[in-house]
């Protein structure tokens, strides 16, 4: 009787152990489901030009805050019609909102940037005027002498439909798309035009500051270089703002943190660290 008494004793604490155990399980689950409950995933889609300075900001942000901020780097018309239609909480921009999209959406301007036009590092030009740069883009002039440089046909890089730097670059510079010579290479972001310029000694093309390096030359505006100080004194004319825009009901506690982390002096710390201009 004895040896069935123990074996009922030993069953009844293993019963007991498992039960415990299980109970230990459903709780770290149910503590684990409240936690991801309590994160946040923060949707934001737009320019290239705003987007790796965006993403350097979330990294930064991440670190110090339990939300998750995912950045889709797709163009400045493309992330105004997403924030527009709430796919993404927050659109960037490269551009000035138009006055149809002002209706629907708030913008904050969170640093400056230059546009600077950028020639194969062979090229001896290193200054235009702004009329000449139209003159370049429009075909009017399409060799590299009649602009003090070798005897060579220039090749002109633009930017796709829909980008925020075309906009700006051709709204700046004076001319239309339908105006860019039909010759054009045209580039799909910021990188793909200086990888382009960098492997063609004929080509010149735009890109934002953040990707200056020495892999092209970069061309002085009507006397003026391409610095941060020029363009807060307005005297470089190649400038325009990177832009946070969103629909007020559709911006959320965590998005306005986050944008205020941007306008904070640690946020415009780390513009000026990647090479954008910050606002002050």
């Amino acid at each position: 009787m004895s040896y069935f008494k123990n074996v009922k004793i030993g069953l009844f604490l293993l019963f007991i152990v498992f039960v415990f155990t299980a109970c230990g399980s459903i709780a770290d689950e149910s503590q684990t489901g409240s936690s991801d409950k309590n994160s946040y995933t923060l949707s934001i889609s737009g320019s290239t030009s705003v987007g790796p300075l965006a993403e350097k900001l979330a990294a930064k942000y991440e670190e110090q805050s339990d939300i998750k901020i995912e950045i889709n780097q797709i163009g400045s018309s493309a992330g105004i019609t997403n924030a527009i239609n709430g796919v993404s909480e927050i659109g960037m921009s490269s551009r000035d909102l138009k006055e149809e999209e002002k209706s629907s959406l708030t913008e904050n301007i969170i640093a400056y940037d230059g546009i600077v036009v950028v020639t194969h590092p062979s090229n001896k030009v290193k200054d235009l005027t702004m009329e000449q740069v139209k003159q370049i883009f429009t075909g009017e002039v399409t060799n590299w002498k009649d602009l003090g440089g070798e005897d060579m046909e220039i090749v002109v890089v633009s930017r796709e439909d829909g980008s925020g730097s075309r906009d700006a670059f051709q709204e700046i510079v004076g001319y239309s798309s339908g105006e860019l010579v039909k010759s054009a290479i045209v580039a799909s972001g910021n990188g793909n035009i200086k990888t382009t310029v960098a492997m063609n000694k004929h080509a010149v093309g735009f890109i934002s500051f953040e990707y200056i390096d020495d892999s092209i030359s970069t061309i002085d505006i009507n006397g003026v270089e391409a610095t941060a100080e020029n363009v807060l004194q307005q005297k470089y004319k190649l400038s325009r703002p990177f832009l946070f825009v969103h629909k007020e009901e559709n911006l959320s506690q965590e998005g306005q943190q986050f944008i205020d982390y941007i306008l904070s002096s640690e946020g415009q710390g780390i513009v000026s660290e990647a090479g954008v201009i910050p606002l002050k």
